[in-house]
């Protein structure tokens, strides 16, 4: 298991490698970069972003990262502007270097978790996926806590009853729970439970409440679970449905097995071969889907539920960043969650050979 390990742990360099590399090449063909961001606002709204510029200061180019974006001073809206003021907002944003250079010095810094400054906010931004990620560990560890804590146990009870009023009755609310978008579901609760139309029970924005530092360790508790409980529904209704599904169809394909037979014709119990024999079996289909779970558990859905409950998480600060082409910001999370993904990937494997001991990934690689 020592050799699967390493042999995984190295096989990461080229997969983040790869995909990091491709997300960049992507970049060189969008239009509308940093650069070009900034002309627009220059020669538009204007930004307090553009001030710094516009007054000769090195705030996007010093600690910066360099990144994709073309390095021709023919970009939309420049017609008028100073060449030399161009170069140099190429210089400072390091667009100034060829691609190829500019993708080494990322990666290099990245190994070293060195993630540079963002380009609009001023501040480095290892420290502004922090400030974000409570949110985003809040909703989305408690969706994958609740969807495996509850679904496991039902989908297990639905099996053993397949067919059963109890079985049809949970099936049609679990397909409705699941069809019905998140980001509706967060509206009506909305609407029905603070204070849109009806009753007024739970709070509209935010994680915490202005004077959540004034309460005790109790009250803390409480005014947390009271600020999530609205997102959490809203948006554990799809992973509870498919992870429901997944188990009992899962422990059904096992109950049918010979070996479930024979372990019934030598006297066992329904519960011991369930538990003993089909658990451990049927699992494995489960576990295996635990790294996708884990990693959409903090993105999938969650940009629309943030908004709605306006929450400052992950997700509305992607989206935010690639709208303004905040490339630092695009490709730190982009490395992070790859680099995560992958790690709990391997986790995942060895959970696998907990879960069944006669599962072997270096005997499976060596043949």
């Amino acid at each position: 298991m020592g050799a699967y390990i390493l042999r995984r742990l190295l096989l990461m360099i080229p997969t983040v490698v790869g995909i990091m590399a491709i997300s960049f090449a992507v970049i060189q063909f969008a239009p509308g970069g940093p650069v070009e961001q900034v002309i627009a606002q220059l020669t538009g709204e204007g930004d307090s972003a553009i001030d710094r510029i516009a007054g000769g200061g090195d705030s996007f180019g010093s600690g910066q990262q360099d990144f994709g974006d073309s390095s021709s001073s023919q970009y939309r809206g420049a017609q008028g502007l100073d060449p030399e003021f161009i170069a140099k907002l190429e210089a400072q944003f390091g667009f100034d270097k060829p691609p190829l250079e500019r993708f080494g010095k990322m990666m290099w810094d990245y190994i070293r978790f060195d993630f540079g400054e963002s380009y609009f906010r001023s501040i480095d931004v290892i420290d502004l996926i922090a400030e974000k990620l409570p949110v985003s560990i809040s909703l989305g560890v408690w969706i994958l806590l609740l969807s495996y804590i509850i679904s496991i146990p039902l989908g297990i009870k639905k099996a053993v009853s397949d067919g059963s009023r109890f079985d049809v009755w949970t099936s049609g609310l679990i397909i409705i729970a699941y069809a019905v978008p998140g980001f509706l579901v967060g509206i009506l609760l909305i609407v029905m439970f603070a204070g849109g139309s009806f009753l007024d029970w739970f709070p509209l924005r935010g994680l915490t409440s202005d004077n959540f530092a004034e309460l005790s360790l109790f009250g803390k508790i409480v005014d947390y679970f009271w600020h999530l409980t609205l997102p959490l529904i809203a948006l554990s209704l799809a992973a509870f449905a498919t992870t429901t599904l997944l188990t009992k169809n899962s422990f059904i394909d096992e109950i049918r097995k010979q070996y479930v037979t024979t372990a019934r014709a030598k006297g066992l119990t329904e519960s011991q071969v369930l538990y003993r024999h089909v658990f451990r079996n049927a699992m494995l289909i489960i576990i295996a889907g635990f790294p996708g779970a884990f990693i959409s558990a903090f993105f999938s859905g969650s940009l629309l539920i943030e908004t709605i409950f306006s929450l400052d998480g992950l997700g509305r600060l992607g989206f935010e960043s690639v709208i303004k082409r905040d490339y630092p910001v695009v490709f730190a999370t982009l490395f992070i969650f790859s680099l995560m993904g992958l790690v709990v990937g391997l986790i995942s494997d060895l959970v696998y050979t907990w879960v069944d001991p006669r599962i072997d990934f270096e005997k499976r690689d060596v043949g």
